[in-house]
């Protein structure tokens, strides 16, 4: 059996672990060699059985187990926040592409859901960065991911928290600090992963200011290997040539990026 056909083969795994991370996001633990081995920016694909497949970007992996953080937004993963602990699920992968793991001075924008593989990438790359700087935005101070456990990584005085509301951090976007971080620490790296929109504006400061830059793309999914076509964004399958896109390649897809996508019924809807 070749690689792609093992990933790709549904294994049944019991819930390990279930962690409340806010008032709507989860995060689940299964264990699962092979996903165990993913790398920070793989996803993996999480059966709920007799209601449906998702794609998840995994928050860790190593001895054995895997984890991921999950929002409950529609049925699936309303039906998953309900499951518990001891009951079955379906996992295929892990899938897709990875992060560069990169030295020098990092700058990471995490946006929701999105903060999840950043925080696995972050934890990679702390003894190798110079500096580490993460800039991780919600809505309100309650669904703000992770906030202290990237502080444990980054160094407190390295994340800033934003909120739309104020509740926590700096009341503004999380794209709104970024300018003026890049102007004072010169960063040689930056990665960003979260709502679409948001991720373009990362992109465009990168490209603005020619500094190397990766995001991770979240799409709708159903197959995970490139069959369907639903993922598509310009002549990339997310799922397969991605989810994570460097600068260059997400300049070829400038008139999509952030801007459209594919719904469920093949055509194409505004963000």
């Amino acid at each position: 059996m070749d690689r792609l056909a093992k990933v790709n083969t549904v294994r049944t795994t019991e819930i390990l672990g279930i962690k409340d991370e806010s008032p709507s996001v989860k995060t689940f633990s299964m264990k699962d060699s092979l996903c165990a081995a993913a790398s920070p920016g793989q996803f993996l694909m999480l059966w709920i059985p007799g209601i449906d497949e998702i794609p998840l970007s995994v928050l860790h992996a190593g001895g054995g187990e895997v984890s991921v953080s999950v929002k409950a937004v529609g049925d699936a993963t309303r039906h998953l926040h309900a499951m518990k602990r001891g009951e079955l699920v379906g996992v295929r992968g892990p899938f897709g592409n990875s992060f560069t793991e990169s030295s020098g001075k990092v700058l990471l924008v995490g946006g929701g859901t999105g903060t999840a593989p950043l925080l696995f990438l972050a934890k990679r790359l702390a003894a190798k960065a110079e500096l580490l700087s993460f800039v991780v935005g919600a809505k309100t101070k309650n669904e703000l991911l992770f906030y202290r456990e990237l502080g444990n990584v980054c160094t407190e005085e390295a994340v800033v928290a934003t909120t739309d509301d104020g509740s926590f951090g700096l009341k503004c976007l999380a794209t709104e600090p970024l300018e003026g971080l890049v102007k004072k620490q010169g960063f040689d790296m930056v990665y960003a992963c979260g709502p679409e929109v948001m991720v373009r504006k990362v992109f465009d400061l990168a490209d603005k200011r020619r500094i190397a830059f990766e995001a991770s793309l979240e799409r709708l999914m159903r197959c995970g290997i490139g069959l369907c076509g639903s993922c598509v964004i310009g002549i990339y399958r997310v799922c397969r040539d991605g989810p994570v896109f460097s600068l260059a390649q997400l300049r070829e897809v400038k008139s999509e990026f952030g801007l459209s996508k594919l719904g469920f019924d093949g055509s194409r809807i505004p963000i």
